[in-house]
């Protein structure tokens, strides 16, 4: 017993630092401790050197990224931290591109999604004629006096080729009163497609148009 009393202290004192000195050889390099120490980030996904005149649209808007840890070092800001599509040199059409980070010197253990299919397309214009389109239903004994008064008469619309070859008008909605009446507001106008549907996506300019209609009794209309 007094073997084990002799410097006792000291003799604990070694036994707890073999013991750590194991566990660090251990576990420090065993996967799943060193997982647990790794941080994920989510950073949105941006497109760079995009083509003038161009436009690209995908699904995917961010990227989930897995750094390993280094013990010691304060973790990564999400904002030192870019994934981004490299579009330079590229014309209309469908790519796979890889996504590629701008970070710090870190090491990445995973990336995902590791690419993005997107479509990359032309943006063109149009000037077309705006007309107008009587909603709601008709009323007995209520007519138009004339044409209506449009200004402008023609607007300019902006989006994508394929969104553009959609349009077959661009229209103002003009809703039917139940008795005669002067119409003069400003409307917004709305490039549909051949069944009435709004093309979304498009930019309108102006987005307004001053519209003014004359509704007036029918004649025999009491």
């Amino acid at each position: 017993m007094q073997i084990i009393r002799k410097n006792f202290t000291l003799k604990l004192l070694s036994v707890t630092l073999a013991v750590v000195g194991w566990a660090y050889i251990r576990f420090a390099n065993n996967p799943l401790v060193a997982a647990h120490f790794n941080q994920q980030l989510s950073v949105p996904i941006t497109t760079v050197n995009v083509p003038l005149g161009f436009v690209a649209y995908y699904t995917e808007s961010t990227a989930t990224i897995t750094i390993a840890a280094k013990r010691g070092v304060a973790p990564v800001k999400p904002a030192d931290v870019k994934a981004v599509l490299d579009l330079a040199g590229r014309g209309a059409g469908v790519y796979n591109v890889p996504v590629e980070l701008v970070a710090p010197d870190v090491a990445i253990q995973s990336l995902s999604p590791a690419s993005v299919t997107l479509t990359l397309e032309k943006i063109a214009q149009r000037t077309i004629p705006v007309v107008v389109h009587y909603s709601g239903p008709r009323q007995e004994g209520v007519v138009v006096s004339g044409s209506a008064a449009l200004s402008p008469q023609g607007v300019v619309v902006n989006g994508t080729s394929s969104a553009l070859s959609q349009v077959v008008e661009v229209r103002v909605n003009v809703p039917l009163p139940a008795s005669p009446r002067s119409f003069d507001e400003m409307v917004r106008p709305v490039p549909v497609d051949g069944s009435g549907r709004e093309v979304e996506q498009l930019q309108v300019a102006p987005d307004l148009v001053r519209v003014r209609v004359e509704f007036v009794a029918a004649q025999g209309a009491r």
